[in-house]
């Protein structure tokens, strides 16, 4: 049971979230994303072994961000007219200022919870795979994708390591901003370089192997849909009408 959602198809997942994103854009009030996220955490608590020290960490630029929309609407809100309910300092706020502030901040959260539940259970080699079988992703994007994505850590250590190589010759890092970006370009063009070599030979290795790009008819490893799918979508998407009919059960 801990593990449905990551075991659940990518694809049926990709589109659920995209659904649930693009209606919860439809509604400004506060309780809607309010609910839907608190459902989606809920979900995401009893089916996902997701690490919540990551989760946590991830979400802190998301906290941050919510917490700006909503003082920055509080401020600097055009709709301020109606009573006010309470003050900042010099600066009054009314109830629909209030609710704005908290729509926005809510819809952030919301929004930003799908996407880290998505990124936390999906397996991206599993999620291209699922592309190409049940959305019928070209294997040419698919496979230029999966070679992108593993090339990312090699990346990271050739550019470390040109850094190293670069200050073991004499180069220290300028303290000036302005001045570590200018100097940037000295790591940036044999990193390409590098990069523009290994694409090279993937591009012949791939060639070699009788890859032509020509959608496929059988696959080596299948990714299906199955029961876990629908009992997801099913619980998706009760959580999703629930929060969308918030004003009938609270009022």
């Amino acid at each position: 049971m801990r593990s449905l959602l990551h075991r659940m198809n990518p694809s049926v997942k990709f589109l659920l979230i995209t659904v649930c994103m693009f209606t919860m854009a439809f509604f400004f009030d506060p309780w809607t994303p309010l609910i839907f996220c608190v459902g989606v955490l809920l979900l995401q608590v009893l089916f996902s072994q997701v690490d919540w020290k990551k989760w946590t960490l991830f979400m802190i630029p998301f906290f941050i961000t919510a917490f700006g929309y909503f003082w920055t609407t509080l401020v600097f809100a055009k709709e301020s007219s109606g009573p006010i309910i309470w003050s900042i300092g010099s600066v009054g706020v009314t109830e629909i200022q209030l609710d704005h502030a908290l729509s926005l901040s809510f819809r952030v959260l919301a929004f930003s919870s799908l996407s880290m539940l998505f990124a936390l259970t999906t397996n991206p080699v599993t999620f291209i795979l699922s592309l190409m079988q049940q959305l019928k992703l070209s294997p040419k994007i698919a496979y230029g994708i999966l070679v992108g994505f593993q090339f990312l850590p090699v990346i990271k250590d050739e550019f470390i390591q040109i850094q190293q190589a670069q200050r073991l010759r004499g180069m220290f890092q300028k303290k000036n901003a302005l001045q570590r970006l200018l100097a940037s370009r000295l790591v940036l063009i044999p990193l390409l370089a590098g990069a523009v070599r290994k694409a090279e030979r993937s591009a012949f290795a791939m060639e070699a192997r009788g890859f032509t790009g020509e959608p496929r008819s059988s696959f080596f490893r299948v990714i299906t849909v199955g029961k876990v799918d629908a009992l997801l979508v099913a619980l998706f998407l009760f959580v999703l009408v629930l929060s969308c009919t918030n004003t009938f059960w609270l009022s």
